[in-house]
């Protein structure tokens, strides 16, 4: 399940000045030709293969038009597994997961731009977390700890370089980001891996990606530090089991890692 918004830029000025809707390409327009470019995909595809096909075709179709945009969300349905996890034929349940996303920007005279990513994706590690060293004054309550839970529901984008276009497998590619950015988030299964502070390991997640994906050319990471406040039930201590989530102010970290500019021959 796909949601697909359009955007076009086209000389369409004399609508604005003069009233006249000439040459305009009206939404019913845009929205009927999602549907026949959807239908016209020879085979399953990408979301990315999908919004690359809908923006070359407003170009070609439409002299007015010099950039086409395509944003597109994948909801996070999948097959249904029944009667000890037998996939079912025909079923499917909403996983809830995380939401993929692409945009897509096509430019008359070819110019291409591929935006993947996705939004929505929560992690959690109860553990190997803690935040010190940070300015304190009059103003600061936050105790500094080296024992705390971290949590974030993840927004990222992350572009390929245009040379790459021809040769990506965007649904491998996909999986193989979000796996490494999950794997720097948690470290190794045993032990995790020490996160001082949500800025740290975001900055790691990106440089993973950078390092292991060469037809990126960068990540942007968005990553709120979601509450969870140790509580202490009535007449109880606290034994690091038991946990509220909080809705209190909580801070956004947000940066983008890039890779430094290839070398020109």
């Amino acid at each position: 399940e796909w949601q697909v918004a359009t955007t076009l830029i086209s000389a369409m000025e004399h609508a604005y000045v003069d009233g006249s809707n000439e040459g305009m390409t009206a939404t019913d327009t845009q929205k009927n030709m999602c549907f026949y470019v959807a239908k016209q995909m020879q085979r399953p595809c990408s979301v990315e293969e999908y919004g690359l096909a809908l923006a070359r075709k407003f170009v070609a179709e439409y002299p007015l038009v010099s950039s086409a945009i395509v944003s597109v969300e994948q909801k996070p349905w999948q097959r249904a597994s029944v009667r000890g996890g037998k996939p079912h034929n025909h079923g499917f349940a909403m996983t809830a997961f995380e939401t993929r996303v692409a945009e897509v920007v096509v430019h008359r005279g070819g110019r291409e731009e591929i935006t993947s990513g996705f939004k929505d994706l929560r992690l959690c590690k109860t553990t190997q977390s803690g935040y010190e060293g940070y300015l304190r004054d009059k103003y600061t309550l936050l105790p500094e700890t080296r024992e705390r839970l971290l949590a974030s529901s993840i927004t990222s984008s992350w572009q390929y370089n245009p040379s790459d276009h021809g040769s990506l497998q965007l649904d491998a590619q996909y999986e193989a980001i979000k796996s490494k950015m999950m794997d720097t988030f948690f470290g190794c299964p045993k032990k995790g891996v020490y996160s001082p502070s949500v800025q740290k390991t975001l900055y790691e997640m990106g440089e993973a990606v950078i390092e292991s994906c060469r037809s990126v050319d960068w990540v942007l990471l968005n990553m709120p530090n979601l509450h969870f406040n140790p509580l202490s039930p009535v007449a109880s201590t606290f034994e690091h089991d038991v946990y509220f989530p909080t809705s209190e102010p909580h801070g956004t970290i947000e940066a983008v890692v890039k890779r430094k500019q290839r070398a020109r021959l």
